[in-house]
């Protein structure tokens, strides 16, 4: 009987760390973990010939795992958002290199690129952007940002 619960514990953990990768890393590592704990516990079980060793050691193991590793071991895995492509862009100031005036695109620069630009609010009221002047990215359409 007592090698019974150790292959259990074993064949547990086996599958817990298999569905992980089925699931494609879903739960962030935690069933992998924890079956790792299943597993390892399990087989310190069948090296002993005991089940109470078996459930202590997988017990431990996971204690151990989710007081003091579960924190460390997903702030590893997890990443800031960091904006990129159009969303890095918004926000940004420019500097105007040709004339942008209402219903008139111009032409931007924008750290070491040239961007076609028009008026985000594209009112014939609207004061036209001489060269020289600084405007902020307000948004993007296509290739072309409105600035104001």
């Amino acid at each position: 009987m007592s090698n019974s619960l150790n292959w259990i514990l074993l064949i547990a953990g086996v599958l817990a760390f298999a569905a992980e990768v089925l699931l494609g890393a879903a739960t962030g590592f935690d069933l992998a973990l924890l079956g790792a704990c299943l597993a390892a516990g399990g087989a310190a079980g069948l090296l002993f010939g005991s089940a109470k060793v078996g459930l202590f050691a997988a017990g431990t193991f996971a204690f151990v795992y989710l007081v003091f590793f579960r924190k460390r071991i997903r702030s590893k895995l997890s990443s800031p958002h960091t904006p990129s492509n159009v969303d890095a862009l918004l926000g940004k100031s420019a500097l105007v290199t040709e004339r942008i005036g209402p219903q008139a695109p111009g032409m931007v620069r924008l750290g070491d690129e040239l961007w076609r630009a028009r008026l985000a609010h594209d009112a014939a009221d609207e004061p036209a952007k001489e060269p020289g002047a600084t405007v902020t990215v307000d948004s993007v359409e296509g290739v072309t940002l409105k600035v104001r």
